[in-house]
């Protein structure tokens, strides 16, 4: 057994029993092990895909949920690693913590309700025809307020001590005409112990710099721009309390 500091229940029991399939769980096999969690009642269709994870949409009794579930052994166009089974629990159970601290903080993210080993669910983005289509999906109608709500977005973010690691229009969607930050898979709590405060803070400008620029080239589109190095600045200045930067 790795050593780890954290397994599942049931993760363990199948490690101890060698009951582990070494396949990607098929969708039946997803949507009995999300009505066995008690995170949907009713599991209606898969609805997207992503580098690691596919998400599904369910009914928690008359409640639509969105239910993310981590693949056994992911892809990546980054070419990382595949997750390992014991591994899949934590992996959940980070997300649901961020995307917690991030809702809690008051950002544009949907509301978490429930974590079960490599599951978590979280309230659903959509329509009765079908989830909130991405940003970089859509022709803004209103591109001027709607920047300001996402930048406004990355500053409570950081004032929940958060960063996303990958901001861009592939990971906002437009939900009601606002936008909603998703994935926190890799994002980086700075206000936490783990790594070295340097480092973190060091890896937070980084990604505070790509994102923002993501952002930026995007709405250049729409004939918009703002200052990306002043905010980065910013919001850095917020997050390194003890000036450990300067």
């Amino acid at each position: 057994m790795p050593n780890t500091p954290y397994l599942d229940k049931s993760v363990r029991w199948r490690l101890n029993t060698g009951n582990l399939a070494f396949h990607e769980l098929r969708y039946r096999e997803v949507a009995d092990a999300i009505l066995d969690a008690g995170l949907a009642t009713e599991v209606i269709s898969k609805i997207g895909s992503g580098k690691e994870a596919d998400v599904y949409l369910g009914l928690l009794h008359s409640r639509r949920v969105a239910i993310k579930a981590y693949r056994y052994y992911r892809t990546s166009h980054r070419g990382l690693r595949p997750v390992k089974a014991e591994e899949l629990g934590q992996v959940a159970s980070r997300e649901f913590e961020l995307l917690s601290y991030a809702f809690v903080g008051g950002a544009p993210v949907p509301e978490p309700i429930e974590r079960d080993e490599y599951m978590l669910s979280m309230a659903f983005l959509g329509t009765a025809d079908g989830p909130a289509p991405r940003l970089k999906d859509v022709r803004l109608e209103e591109p001027g307020p709607f920047l300001d709500e996402v930048l406004e977005g990355v500053e409570r973010l950081s004032k929940a001590g958060l960063v996303h690691t990958d901001l861009s229009p592939f990971n906002i969607l437009v939900h009601d005409g606002h936008p909603w930050v998703i994935d926190f898979a890799d994002a980086l709590r700075v206000d936490r112990l783990g790594s070295s405060p340097w480092e973190r803070l060091t890896l937070a400008r980084t990604a505070l710099t790509n994102g923002l620029g993501s952002l930026r080239k995007y709405f250049r589109r729409y004939g918009l721009d703002f200052e990306e190095a002043p905010r980065v600045d910013r919001i850095m200045e917020r997050l390194d309390r003890f000036g450990l930067m300067r």
